[in-house]
């Protein structure tokens, strides 16, 4: 079966006196049958190339799918007067909201059963449950489309109705006033994807009121409560600035205030308990420190300082409570939690026993407890929920994920090694493998990483793993500069005319573990996704050679058409993280790793990508673009193969075991070529 061949449309565009020429252009229009008939031809292009491997794909999934435990639930919490939890039901692939009033002995009450409301739609996402103050009423939103635009419904808890009124065209959840009735949404831009606006809605009047319009189109707007319910906060955001403005909740029609005047490079996040605003800021400090202030007095310069700025720790979050302030910190690539005693100023840090894991606050509504709630595991230890009490230290493991069969984490093995860079830094790179490998250079690995946004890649447990590490693989997260695993500064050294380093840390990584012996070229593989998958487009063009196969999912890789295109979703918030283009330096530095402008006539490794039709972050027609382009380019005859989920977007599937089968064969493709030959490539 021949390879598809996309149609050349060649259009010329230019910027800054310099021309490029995009023969796929035309590829972004979805409504033309055309692309839709080449994304099919190429789905079923690869379908075909991977037929070799349908009986191992569905092995994978249902060996994948085996280990999960059917009929399950969260852990309860208490909220308002009742324990709220969802649960899972055997052979059904959404979850089940339910409550108990006073105590978990109570008979279940279900707030909402997604599977009914799922029937018959191929995807369908409910998110932001929000109960009113009251107890009666919940707000939720849905989207059945996968571009992340929802409709916010609204539910009678005492009567189970499900009532006609309905807002539109929404971020998905609602933050409820404390009068039962009113509640402050924001709304999505149609076109750009940007929330930009916010609304206050009153229960029965089927009309909606605006009350902030964010008018800078790098910011967007998002609306929450207190934890102590007194106020409610819109916070505009962009990727260097925020900025916060505060409302009674008992006074939803009063006017909001500015907490602080926002400012170019200046963040901060706010929470409130008692007569104070506790506030977390890069005031001054590029790693973030704690400030507070008075209720009344909320400018920058009546914050005083609680926590100190530290060059060699990230301040990532906190939680208030009445006798105790928890710091959620990250130091030499690892999430820290430390207790703080307000009574008596001691501190410490939790003890989580493991060299790599990943660590976090979890849910705790309460303000006057000793019990805090935090969340655990590792590349080896499977996601537990615990309970800390702060003052005996004493932990309680309230739920840890139950892996079916025959599981058993001391057969596996995690460490922590650096890498120096291509600059002499040294890079955190997190492994894990079954134990009894030989480092001989014969072990397939995966190496995965991200490198964006400041997003910490923290090292978690995957249950889907599992099937590769038992066949032979070793997997390595390569945290690299864009993310904040070593502060602040490890984001800033990855990101506008820095970027580069993101793609030679992780090439780095990738030639220290073939020098330790780990794999070699001819058994390491490269997955990404996201900005993730434009970092597997960059390492593609510049070191091929050292990766037999590579998987980008959802890649952003037309990077300067698109910061250049302001209609697309989401560009104009982007500037701060890649640059804005109509600037020449930018331009000129994004065409020097832009993977779709930097293909070029050479061998390529084996490749899989993949999107979705919907996506609403990464547009599909980037992949799509990219891989016919690499088609006319490349000079080998590696596979290089593309499937497009016709039905979803960014996130992928919707259901509990769906996006199993996109994961089975991406891990068949790997398979294939690290444990068994290709056969007959004919690419």
């Amino acid at each position: 079966m021949n390879y598809p061949k996309a149609t050349k449309n060649p259009k010329i565009l230019t910027k800054h006196d310099h021309e490029r020429v995009d023969n796929y252009y035309w590829l972004n229009d979805r409504e033309n049958d055309e692309v839709i008939d080449y994304l099919h031809a190429e789905n079923a292009y690869t379908k075909k190339k991977l037929a070799s491997t349908e009986t191992l794909q569905k092995e994978l999934f249902s060996e994948i799918v085996a280990k999960i435990v059917k009929d399950d639930s969260s852990v309860p919490y208490e909220s308002n007067g009742y324990w709220y939890y969802a649960r899972y039901e055997d052979g059904k692939d959404y979850p089940i909201y339910c409550r108990k009033k006073e105590t978990l002995e109570a008979d279940e009450a279900i707030i909402l059963d997604v599977n009914v409301l799922a029937e018959g739609h191929a995807y369908y996402s409910v998110g932001g449950l929000s109960i009113s103050p009251d107890n009666s009423m919940l707000c939720f939103g849905v989207d059945n489309v996968s571009r992340r635009i929802y409709t916010l419904y609204f539910k009678n808890l005492e009567t189970g109705e499900v009532l006609e009124e309905r807002i539109e065209n929404t971020t998905g959840s609602a933050t409820w006033a404390n009068d039962n009735k009113t509640l402050f949404f924001t709304q999505m831009h149609t076109e750009t994807l940007r929330d930009y606006k916010l609304f206050r809605y009153e229960l029965g009047s089927e009309k909606s009121v605006e009350v902030y319009h964010e008018a800078d189109d790098t910011y967007g707007v998002h609306v929450t409560k207190s934890k102590s319910k007194k106020y409610i906060f819109i916070e505009s955001y962009s990727t260097l600035s925020s900025e916060v403005q505060t409302l009674l909740a008992d006074d939803p029609k009063g006017e909001f205030k500015v907490f602080a005047t926002r400012e170019r490079d200046l963040e901060y996040s706010v929470e409130h308990h008692e007569d104070k605003f506790v506030i977390a800021t890069n005031f001054e400090a590029k790693n973030f420190r704690l400030m507070e202030c008075e209720v009344a007095h909320t400018s920058k310069e009546n914050w005083k300082e609680r926590i100190a700025h530290r060059d060699d720790v990230l301040l990532e979050g906190f939680e208030l409570f009445t006798d105790f302030l928890v710091l959620e910190e990250k130091s030499k690539g690892l999430t820290q939690i430390r207790v703080l005693n307000t009574k008596t100023e001691e501190s410490y840090y939790l003890d989580f026993g493991e060299e790599v894991y990943d660590a976090y606050i979890s849910m705790n509504l309460d303000f006057d407890t000793h019990e805090l709630c935090y969340g655990y595991n590792s590349l080896t230890t499977p996601n537990s929920t615990l309970q800390f009490n702060m003052l005996t230290r004493e932990k309680t493991v309230l739920k840890q994920t139950e892996i079916l069969g025959d599981f058993n984490k001391e057969d596996y093995e995690s460490k922590r090694a650096w890498v120096t860079a291509k600059d002499g830094k040294q890079i955190p790179l997190s492994l894990v493998y079954k134990k009894g490998i030989t480092l001989d250079g014969t072990n397939p690995t995966l190496q995965y990483a991200y490198g964006s946004y400041g997003y910490s890649m923290d090292a978690s447990f995957s249950i889907s793993r599992l099937s590769l590490l038992d066949r032979g693989f070793v997997f390595a997260i390569a945290h690299i500069r864009g993310g904040e695993e070593l502060g602040r500064e490890w984001y800033e050294d990855g990101k506008l005319l820095t970027k580069m380093n993101t793609f030679t840390d992780f090439i780095a990584c990738s030639e220290y573990l073939i020098e330790q012996g780990y794999t070699s070229k001819e058994k390491l593989f490269a997955q990404g996704g996201s900005a993730g998958g434009m970092l597997m487009g960059g390492i593609v063009n510049m070191k091929p050679e050292l990766y037999k196969g590579v998987v980008a999912q959802v890649p952003f890789v037309d990077v300067v058409t698109t910061m250049l295109d302001d209609t697309i979703p989401l560009t104009t918030g982007e500037y701060d993280e890649w640059g804005n283009p109509n600037d020449k330096a930018f331009y000129d530095y994004m065409l020097g790793y832009s993977p779709y402008d930097n293909v070029s006539k050479m061998d390529y490794p084996n490749m899989l990508v993949t999107t979705g039709l919907h996506d609403s972050q990464v547009q599909y027609w980037e992949p799509a673009k990219w891989v016919a382009k690499l088609r006319d380019f490349k000079t080998d005859d590696n596979m290089l193969l593309l499937h497009t989920n016709m039905d979803t977007g960014h996130g992928g599937a919707s259901g509990r075991f769906e996006a199993f089968k996109e994961v089975a064969m991406v891990y068949a493709f790997l398979l294939k070529l690290g444990v068994t030959e290709v056969d007959s490539p004919d690419v």
